[in-house]
């Protein structure tokens, strides 16, 4: 799962991050009102957690602009604010949760929790591609009467590909989905799961493959 936070405290935001990698969270962390929308515009993230003060680019616009470009990724506001009216106007901008600071580790992570059971409950059991069939509770890949388990890091990502399956997908943006941004996985990490991924495909099957376009990256293609 994957975890945007947007922060100008940058103590405070580096502390969430590190609070979330402990609990298993891909995180990207970045200080600024501008760079959050940026990357929460250009990235696939599970929840975004938005302070509300921030120079350049407010939470508030964050939210808004997000929402107007269709972004339906859950919001958590972040503020030191506890006045019904700043609330309200968060939530009116797009926001689906709110938190004041300080609030306790163990209250942000449920409200985290709570905001993707949520967003799970919109998501299918199985995601259908072609001849293709991934089940989201057991980590397979089926094609016929043919299964095969998929590691984690496997599944998270065929899924991603599954969700844009027409769409050329760079290596940077698989390693900064799948791992995040600071991560220290290279290209040739993302070249062996794409091979594992292939001979799956294979094994079960499938006239599914995954394509390579020249220095641009992976899509999904049914060969005859």
């Amino acid at each position: 799962m994957k975890v945007l936070v947007v922060d100008d405290e940058v103590k405070l935001a580096d502390a969430v991050g590190e609070l979330l990698r402990r609990n298993k969270f891909v995180v990207d962390v970045v200080y600024d009102g501008e760079d959050g929308y940026y990357c929460a515009k250009k990235g696939d993230y599970d929840v975004i957690l938005l302070d509300v003060m921030m120079p350049n680019m407010d939470g508030f616009e964050v939210a808004s602009k997000l929402r107007k470009n269709k972004c339906g990724v859950p919001i958590l506001m972040l503020t030191a604010k506890d006045e019904v009216s700043s609330r309200v106007k968060g939530l009116d901008c797009g926001a689906d949760d709110y938190l004041t600071k300080p609030f306790a580790s163990e209250e942000l992570l449920a409200r985290i929790r709570a905001l993707t059971r949520r967003q799970s409950e919109l998501v299918f059991d199985e995601i259908t591609f072609e001849d293709i069939k991934l089940n989201t509770s057991n980590y397979t890949l089926g094609c016929g009467q043919k299964t095969v388990s998929l590691g984690a890091k496997e599944y998270e990502i065929l899924r991603f590909m599954l969700t844009n399956p027409t769409q050329v997908i760079s290596k940077d943006t698989i390693i900064s989905k799948i791992w995040g941004l600071d991560s220290d996985i290279t290209e040739n990490n993302v070249e062996a799961y794409m091979s594992f991924l292939r001979k799956k495909l294979f094994y079960v099957g499938s006239k599914v493959t995954i394509m390579t376009k020249r220095m641009l990256g992976y899509y999904l293609e049914k060969t005859e």
